[in-house]
């Protein structure tokens, strides 16, 4: 009787006849049973799905009745009374996923799943349902932290693991509830670190995975296979709404800076640097004399800030901070805001082309000017705008990046003047009609003069806009 060798013990001895083995090679042998042939996660499965959360929750919204009813003919026919005469309301559902941080029920999950959410519900692993409230919702990093409503239990939780030992190749678990379906965990690796150009939030810094994260994931966990949270599942890149193997994950670095004190209530304050750049392109390396692109060339110090105190100028070159390294302006903002307040960072950068180290405090943004909110009204460009007396702390709050100096819209009123003129929030008014703005009150003194033209100048974003009206 014929007997077969299990085709990698045939392909091994066929490779033998050919020419001798290594003595690494010779030392393997064929597993002998299924135990030696099994790979699995579900050791790391089982530790970890019980403090991955399905995030339930509830808004109503009340829908406004006809504008057609506000004309007195129509009333006459349909009368207040009537189903288009009488608001409704209606109740706006969402799904998402989170994750148990610490085991008093303090949860993390996306700030865009809880967003306006009048009800929220947390569902466990083992489906014990509990009422949630958001104790901290951070918009600019997309972040949440909910408490669950479970007084006296010790619920199941991950540990976070330091983001910044991750390395592209190392293997993960991604957990959640895509569509509705149930806990459900996919792997994969991370195929990429420092990811600044997705556009999700403004501290855009992320992992990229291809472990498959879809419609639902967000919020869930990226675990390594150590069992330590590595970040919190946010987006994916997608053409059809579902998983094609790129997906990001907010680093838990940055989720343990918004956890800080996240039972508070208190709005998230982080670090103020005082300083604003641009990547190094390749191009523009050089002509700077540099070997390769690399580092923020440094376009803006301001006075009095911790760049400033630090020693930094304009025209430096930022390497490092702390030793980790930044190639775009995004991640010179990470860095800094993921260190904790009332410390110092180390600053690698280059100036003249010599290396050279600087200590920079960590600070929070100061509030060095009355805000002076106000709302712009009269015959002039900008009524219908909420504008304010910008500051480091107002500048960081609403996620402008250029000198906290001078004049920010905050708000646009629907139908108003500023709105039908495009004017929009974060826009900086610098000049009307060739006079640099610095207050509000000045902006209003000079406003309050009658003018057949208005010349105006703003900053949006890096640009700087100008634009003529009336006359």
């Amino acid at each position: 009787m014929r007997r077969f060798l299990p085709f990698a013990a045939a392909v091994l001895c066929w490779g033998a006849a050919l020419a001798p083995l290594p003595a690494a090679a010779q030392a393997r042998v064929v597993p002998q049973s299924r135990e030696q042939v099994q790979f699995s996660f579900a050791p790391v499965v089982r530790q970890v799905a019980p403090a991955v959360v399905n995030v339930f929750t509830r808004r109503v919204e009340r829908v406004a009745r006809s504008p057609l009813l506000d004309d007195p003919f129509f009333r006459r026919f349909f009368g207040d009374d009537s189903p288009t005469g009488t608001p409704r309301e209606r109740v706006q559902r969402s799904l998402g996923s989170g994750v148990i941080v610490r085991p008093e029920g303090v949860v993390v999950t996306n700030h865009h799943v809880i967003k306006d959410a009048d009800q929220i519900t947390v569902v466990l692993n083992d489906r014990r349902e509990f009422a949630a409230r958001a104790v901290r919702s951070d918009e600019r990093t997309d972040l949440a932290v909910l408490q669950i409503d479970a007084p006296g239990e010790r619920l199941p939780y991950l540990e976070l693991r330091d983001s910044d030992d991750l390395e592209v190749g190392d293997m993960v678990l991604a957990i959640g509830n895509p569509f509705g379906v149930g806990q459900t965990v996919t792997s994969g690796i991370i195929s990429g670190l420092a990811r600044t150009n997705v556009g999700v939030t403004d501290y855009g810094f992320f992992i990229q995975t291809d472990a498959a994260i879809n419609p639902g994931n967000s919020g869930g966990a990226l675990v390594t296979l150590d069992g330590r949270l590595a970040g919190v599942n946010t987006a994916i890149f997608s053409r059809s709404g579902g998983s094609i193997g790129i997906g990001f994950a907010i680093p838990s670095n940055m989720v343990r800076t918004v956890l800080h004190g996240g039972t508070s209530g208190a709005r998230v304050i982080r670090p103020w640097l005082g300083a604003s750049g641009q990547a190094i392109t390749a191009d523009l390396a050089h002509s700077l004399g540099l070997a390769r692109p690399r580092g923020v060339l440094i376009g803006e110090v301001t006075a009095g800030s911790p760049a400033a105190a630090g020693g930094l100028r304009t025209g430096d070159i930022v390497l490092q901070v702390d030793g980790r390294d930044v190639d775009d302006p995004e991640a010179l903002r990470f860095r800094f805001a993921t260190l904790p307040l009332g410390g110092s960072a180390h600053v690698r950068f280059l100036r003249d082309g010599r290396e050279l180290s600087a200590t920079v405090p960590v600070l929070p943004p100061p509030e060095d000017t009355q805000r002076s909110r106000t709302t712009l009204s009269g015959n002039q460009p900008f009524a219908g705008a909420d504008v304010a007396n910008l500051s480091p702390a107002l500048a960081e709050e609403i996620g402008y990046a250029g000198p906290p100096r001078g004049v920010v819209i905050l708000e646009v009123r629907r139908g108003t003047t500023a709105a039908r003129l495009g004017f929009a929030p974060g826009d900086v008014i610098r000049e009307v009609n060739g006079q640099q703005i610095a207050t509000v009150q000045q902006l209003q003194r000079i406003l309050g003069r009658a003018q057949g033209q208005w010349r105006v100048a703003i900053r949006r974003g890096d640009q700087t806009l100008t634009a003529t009206f009336g006359g």
